[in-house]
């Protein structure tokens, strides 16, 4: 049986999308102006992360206390929520629909690490949430995943597996336990 050796993790192949100074200036203003919760003002918030390279719709809101890593490789559709404490580690692209509604401390975790490998490899795929998806509060989604328009995941539920349309799922791992009915 092989141990893990992380004196041999190689991470060389990955490239952030941007040059060490653009991702040192954006620690420093995501930690000033989205994570510090002492700042309210949405609009500040997308300003400064479409300076930065997000690609964001008009009537975006964006509560204190967001934590985004690489605001290049977001998108965000029209007139959807992103809730207090919300962290979105985009290591690949995750795109946001329009009307999707992300909760308190909901979680976007796009890195993982194959266990399988004693190198433990960093794995990484892009995350898809289409048009009305409504992620609970400290509910996770990770790599991979795409919710389904007008999806729910509920409170602190885990999703690791794609979600189908209209589906409203619960649970670690989420599971489907109704559809979504929109009167």
């Amino acid at each position: 049986m092989t141990n893990s050796d992380l004196s041999q993790y190689n991470n060389d192949w990955y490239n952030e999308g941007a040059g060490a100074v653009k991702r040192t200036l954006w620690f420093l203003v995501n930690t000033l102006f989205l994570i510090n919760p002492c700042n309210p003002f949405s609009g500040i918030k997308v300003w400064l992360l479409k300076m930065f390279g997000a690609k964001i719709g008009k009537g975006v809101v964006i509560k204190p206390g967001v934590n985004i890593k690489y605001p290049w490789r977001l998108e965000i559709g029209d007139y959807s929520w992103i809730g207090e404490r919300v962290w979105i580690d985009n290591l690949d692209t995750v795109r946001i629909g329009k009307h999707c509604c992300l909760s308190q401390e909901a979680f976007i975790l796009i890195g993982n690490h194959n266990y399988k490998k004693p190198t433990f490899d960093l794995m990484i795929a892009p995350v898809v949430l289409e048009d009305g998806v409504w992620l609970g509060a400290r509910s996770v989604i990770t790599g991979g995943v795409t919710c389904g328009t007008h999806s729910v995941l509920s409170v602190n539920s885990v999703a690791s597996s794609s979600l189908e349309p209209y589906g409203i799922y619960r649970g670690n791992p989420a599971s489907k336990v109704k559809t979504r009915i929109i009167a």
